[in-house]
């Protein structure tokens, strides 16, 4: 049988993209050589924030006197909270599945591997047999990045966030080398659990992508709560469970133990299986692609990671919208607005984020005011004071940036990055109606500052 698209990947850009084209009437099939749901639903997104959840419903009971309720003997069981993580993404796998079946979309379990490429066929080979579609479409993800730092290959007290995330044990210390998104939500997790967390940081604050004052409070924040936090520090070696770094202020090497050891310095773009397009064209280890997630052979696709664009999974999602689009030349043609691509770092308090910092561009203004301007959060974050700040451009007033850091910033992004979307400017912007009491009316709060 002969394929209209094979996509390789069942991530969120891979089953995305399979409903859409099963659901437009084409044959599909789909490989993933794992899981359905890809690293964010099995080992990533999902099961991160089922144990952030739990770590939080925790921390809360044990800082319940905040809000005049007393609660004792408070306990937690990590061996139950793992279970609920694993109930929580097996039922999110099925129902991917499920879904793929109602499409009648075919799925093979399986490693794939593309054997050769026209302008009219792709064919590919999995499990012993081949497949030929009219189109291709990879979507292989990323896999965490091992920096080569002497001693941690072979290291058993070396953990890469999917060995933390299957842990059955708690240490009762670890040190998180890399203070980016991964490294801060697994700060998080273990410093609400009462673990003695350091992070190690080679750039010059935690979270260094995002806007300098979310950086600073949130250093405030968990450096109050006993987190170590380690900034302008290189790892040179690890011995066993010992790290050795170089800080910038001294020229001495520095030795800290702890009984785990979490590295999560970035991710790096799958690219096995995919040998014989040896003409597809790369750009530091990453698919290149256009607009419409086409790359420089002709009915060939990516999306996702493997792109190397923004390692989001609605970013993946969205990818995987447009390039289906063009392949059944649906009209208009899409286009994906990274400008206005949300980001969250879940950590307590929350940090999102949407389009430029005040840094990024020039005749730019910053809105900014605490988070306490909201009713709503002041009655529900007692002893929180969060931030949240907009970036306005100067002469023609549009709304360019959004930044929050405070519970829940994830819940509302979403209205700042249509603002940020539709070139909304504070004019337009402050016709916008907030329902009231609401965490989200600091935005209107914000643009009403100056």
């Amino acid at each position: 049988m002969q394929y209209f698209l094979a996509i390789i990947g069942g991530g969120p850009a891979g089953y995305t993209a399979a409903e859409l084209a099963s659901k437009a009437g084409k044959d599909v099939i789909l490989f993933e050589q794992n899981a359905l749901g890809g690293t964010c639903l099995n080992v990533g997104c999902i099961p991160t924030k089922s144990l952030l959840y739990g770590a939080k419903q925790y921390y809360n009971a044990t800082h319940a006197q905040r809000y005049g309720v007393t609660a004792e003997n408070v306990n937690f069981d990590f061996a139950a909270m793992q279970k609920r993580k694993t109930i929580v993404v097996r039922k999110l796998v099925a129902g991917i599945r499920q879904r793929l079946n109602n499409e009648h979309c075919t799925v093979i379990n399986g490693a794939a591997n593309v054997l050769s490429r026209t302008d009219e066929l792709v064919t590919i080979t999995c499990n012993g047999e081949t497949y030929q579609a009219q189109n291709l479409l990879i979507c292989t993800g990323s896999s965490n990045f091992v920096p080569p730092i002497p001693g941690i290959q072979d290291n058993p007290f070396i953990w890469d966030s999917t060995a933390a995330l299957a842990a059955t044990e708690l240490p009762q210390s670890v040190i998180i080398v890399g203070g980016g998104v991964i490294g801060m939500e697994f700060a998080t997790l273990y410093n609400e659990l009462g673990i003695t967390v350091t992070i190690i940081e080679a750039m010059s604050r935690i979270l260094a992508t995002l806007d300098e004052s979310i950086s600073a409070y949130l250093t405030t924040v968990y450096s109050k709560r006993g987190v170590n936090i380690l900034t302008s520090s290189k790892v040179t070696a690890i011995n066993g469970n010992t790290v050795q770094l170089l800080t910038s202020d001294s020229e001495a090497i520095q030795q800290l133990s702890a009984d785990k050891i979490l590295v999560c310095v970035g991710r790096r773009a799958n690219i096995q299986g995919l040998e014989a397009l040896n003409d597809l064209e790369y750009i530091r280890g990453a698919i290149v692609v256009d607009d419409f997630m086409r790359t420089n052979l002709p009915n060939v696709y990516a999306a996702g990671d493997v792109t190397g664009k923004i390692m989001l999974a609605h970013v993946a999602s969205r990818q995987a919208e447009v390039a289906v689009g063009r392949m059944l030349k649906q009209i208009p043609v899409q286009r994906i607005a990274y400008n206005a691509i949300p980001s969250v770092v879940y950590t307590n308090p929350e940090v999102a984020s949407v389009g430029i910092t005040e840094n990024d561009l020039e005749g730019c203004e910053e809105h900014t005011l605490p988070m306490t301007f909201s009713g709503r959060f002041m009655a529900e974050n007692e002893g929180e004071t969060g931030l949240c700040k907009l970036v306005v451009n100067t002469k023609s007033q549009a709304i360019m940036g959004v930044h929050v850091v405070g519970n829940p910033a994830s819940e509302f992004i979403a209205a700042a990055s249509f603002a940020v979307r539709m070139g909304y400017t504070l004019p337009e912007f402050r016709q916008v109606v907030f329902p009231h009491p609401t965490v989200s009316e600091i935005l209107r709060e914000a643009v009403n500052d100056k």
